[in-house]
């Protein structure tokens, strides 16, 4: 019987080599527990891992930067190390989970041909992952840096952009499929869909010179919205479940309910939603409105698990952005802030810091303190 690789390299972190007190090396086995893949519990509203069916609660940071603005699949070849230290950190942080965002550029050559390499790196950051015991929300088809955009890409049509898509989730699974330490995969940041008027860009929402949303289509061709997003979700679920048929499937949005004050959640509604496993949303409560942020968490509540996906003292306070965890925890079954690659001590340590940096350090103590 063929042993996958990945439980092999489980097998071998569970052994370490000790001296005894004639000099001799024996091995041992650690006491550390093999990771155990999450999934959604029987009844559907929370996360478990493990034959025991443990509640587990996300408790991660997005590493999708360094300090200098540097996405992880632009420097992760080079500077390797940085990428070790960052997820020891990061477990020091009290995190159990990860989110990464890969290029779509960098992981694809043609419409139908990924990177290799680019694969291969990735594999080894899952190897990572399983090492520092943390667990992989794993985002793709990312368009930060538009100079990473192959010009080819814009030019396909609709279907076959969406074609181009599907091989990249289709590579990027076959290498994440064997791993307990996936978490899920997402697949996309915040996308949107036009109105009702033909778009001619793919990107907006450009912040700090990355273009963090992106639309699936530019012309609804008098489709209705959740047609269209249907469609799409269905098309790259499918993709997945070529090479992935256990680990978990989301998307990451903006809840327009909390922006517009009013509305309902359109890929985690009953159409749109219905092949993927649990909700994740992106809240950044603004000063004095953590009140109405909880109102809105409430709409995504649609009898799956619901991830904040992205969380930091943006608009409010750190004391604020605490509260507003504390009194999501009735409602959500993890949250997801920001770790780009310096401890608050570094960043405290820094003479010249920015007021950004300040408030990113307040922020890492106080992630780092609250109560799990």
């Amino acid at each position: 019987m063929k042993v996958p690789v990945h439980q092999l390299v489980l097998a071998l972190l569970t052994l370490i080599s000790v001296e005894t007190s004639r000099g001799e090396r024996v091995v041992s086995a650690t006491a550390a527990k093999p990771l155990e893949r999450v999934r959604v519990s029987g009844d559907g509203k929370r996360f478990v891992r493990g034959a025991a069916a443990e509640e587990f609660v996300v408790w991660g940071v997005n590493y999708d930067h360094n300090g200098a603005g540097k996405l992880l699949d632009e420097y992760w070849e080079d500077d390797w190390e940085s990428v070790v230290a960052d997820f020891h950190e990061i477990t020091e942080l009290g995190a159990n989970c990860v989110r990464i965002h890969l290029q779509f550029g960098k992981f694809m050559e043609a419409p139908d041909q990924a990177n290799a390499d680019a694969l291969a790196r990735l594999g080894k950051l899952v190897k990572l992952a399983e090492e520092t015991r943390l667990y992989l929300d794993v985002t793709g088809l990312a368009c930060y840096h538009k100079k990473h955009i192959p010009e080819w890409y814009d030019q396909l049509d609709e279907q076959e952009r969406w074609a181009a898509q599907a091989v990249f989730w289709e590579s990027v699974a076959s290498i994440c499929a064997g791993s307990p330490a996936i978490f899920c995969y997402d697949l996309m940041n915040e996308p949107i869909l036009p109105g009702e008027e033909v778009s001619t860009e793919w990107l907006t929402g450009e912040l700090g010179g990355k273009f963090f949303v992106q639309r699936i289509t530019l012309d609804l061709k008098g489709r209705s919205r959740e047609e269209v997003a249907e469609a799409w979700v269905n098309r790259m679920v499918k993709a997945i479940r070529k090479q992935d048929q256990d680990h978990l499937i989301t998307v990451g949005v903006i809840p327009w309910v909390f922006v517009f004050d009013g509305g309902k959640p359109l890929f985690h509604g009953p159409q749109v939603g219905k092949e993927l496993d649990f909700v994740a949303v992106h809240f950044y409560p603004k000063k004095g409105e953590v009140g109405k942020a909880l109102k809105a968490l409430k709409a995504y509540e649609v009898g799956k698990p619901l991830l904040i996906e992205e969380m930091f003292p943006l608009k409010c306070s750190s004391k604020e952005l605490i509260e507003f965890i504390d009194r999501s925890a009735a409602h959500a079954d993890g949250w997801i802030s920001f770790y780009w690659g310096q401890t608050a001590k570094e960043l405290r340590a820094k003479e010249d810091r920015s007021i950004a940096e300040a408030i990113t350090a307040s922020w890492l103590e106080s992630f780092q303190a609250r109560p799990r």
